[in-house]
């Protein structure tokens, strides 16, 4: 686990790509724009200082329409098959219509995340934002967890622990991309890591330790999507393998391994990513059994960009019912310090079950209060 002493430098490593775009969009000169060497930044930083507002994503959607119907009218596909192979680049006689398919929902939220149209990529290998980024000096519960329990009796604590209520938490996360257009001109994959720890800074009596640390590396299969729904534009689809653990040992020691389906879908200031998983079972080998039944099945995360706010709502469940029915609900809200400031107030609230791996089956509120650096997506103009 990280020591204390460590934190600031891994802080400084992790968020060092939001520091760039935050200075780069906030003071753009013709020398820094030039010194960008990738092409879709560079543009953007050149338009950021003519103050000349990109083609969003409505513009990018309507191409991509005009040019089904193009494609469709053309040759009396009503399979839509010939759209498909344009998009795959496969008829290279027709590129004008193919970069218009591979190109929609360009400029959306999860494009600026997911880079899913052709002209966002950015290469391979480069530190991207993944989940928010944040220190909470204050994170309170309700009921602290001093005999953190497993229905495998190895893994239940007999003496408890000594804990205070209140505690600091932070989270780490990037991705970086490893491989692009595996499939024509779709399909990714990326590589997550996003690391959450709960550091008992305020209790002396037991020196000030991490009561726990989740790591939570995963590999995703991301492809460009382009329906609509209910006024709702389907932007991403993914499979991927999730794992988790919190890297101690027995009795503490807990851990468990996804298959991930991710669904993303934006509407202007809206996006909405829903994640249901199947467990990998561990066996005989099970720190905790049933975890499924507590932290879930699938979650689904709602969220809001307001000018330099962000509103964002989790949800999870067991979608069991009796008394296998469990989950958990959070907010968080990201808001502005000051204007000149790259960094922004973060609160955050918590109800339910799984807060952090070692608390899987135990239930709580908590509320905390403290600064980040990257929430979900990039602050919009006021």
């Amino acid at each position: 686990m990280p020591r204390p002493a460590l934190l600031p430098s891994v802080l400084a490593l992790a968020l060092a790509p939001s520091l760039v775009h935050a200075q780069e969009a906030g003071g753009a000169t013709l020398e820094g724009c030039a010194a960008i060497s990738a092409d879709a930044p560079r543009l953007a930083c050149y338009d950021a200082l003519a103050r000349r507002a990109g083609a969003g994503p409505l513009q990018a959607d309507l191409a991509a329409a005009q040019a089904r119907e193009a494609l469709d009218a053309r040759t009396g596909d009503a399979s839509g098959l010939a759209r498909r192979r344009a998009a795959n680049d496969i008829f290279r006689h027709d590129d004008a219509l193919g970069d218009a398919l591979a190109n929609e929902g360009r400029g959306s939220l999860l494009d600026s995340r997911w880079e899913l149209a052709r002209d966002s990529k950015l290469g391979l290998f480069n530190f991207r934002a993944y989940k928010p980024v944040y220190l909470l000096p204050a994170f309170l519960t309700s009921d602290v967890n001093e005999m953190p329990r497993s229905e495998n009796p190895r893994n239940t604590v007999t003496t408890p622990l000594e804990l205070d209520a209140l505690e600091a938490k932070f989270q780490l996360s990037f991705k970086t991309k490893a491989v692009e257009n595996l499939f024509g001109d779709n399909g990714d994959v990326w590589m997550g890591y996003t690391q959450s720890s709960h550091w008992q800074v305020y209790n002396s009596e037991a020196s000030r330790p991490f009561r726990e640390t989740n790591y939570e590396p995963e590999v995703l299969l991301v492809f460009r999507n382009g329906y609509g729904i209910a006024g709702w534009r389907g932007r991403m689809a993914a499979v991927g393998i999730n794992h988790q653990s919190n890297g101690r040992s027995d009795p503490l020691s807990r851990s468990w391994n996804r298959l991930m389906f991710n669904i993303g879908l934006d509407r202007d200031d809206w996006a909405l990513m829903i994640r249901p998983w199947v467990r990998i079972s561990d066996g005989n080998d099970d720190d905790n059994p049933a975890i499924e039944d507590y932290i879930g099945r699938g979650d689904a995360t709602l969220t809001h960009v307001r000018g330099r706010h962000e509103y964002s709502l989790m949800a999870r469940h067991s979608l069991r019912g009796g008394d296998r029915s469990h989950g958990a609900l959070q907010f968080d809200w990201g808001f502005p310090v000051h204007r000149t400031l790259p960094m922004r107030g973060h609160l955050q609230l918590f109800h339910g079950y799984g807060e952090s791996l070692i608390d899987y089956n135990h239930k709580a509120s908590y509320i905390g209060l403290g600064i980040s650096l990257q929430e979900w997506f990039e602050p919009r103009a006021d």
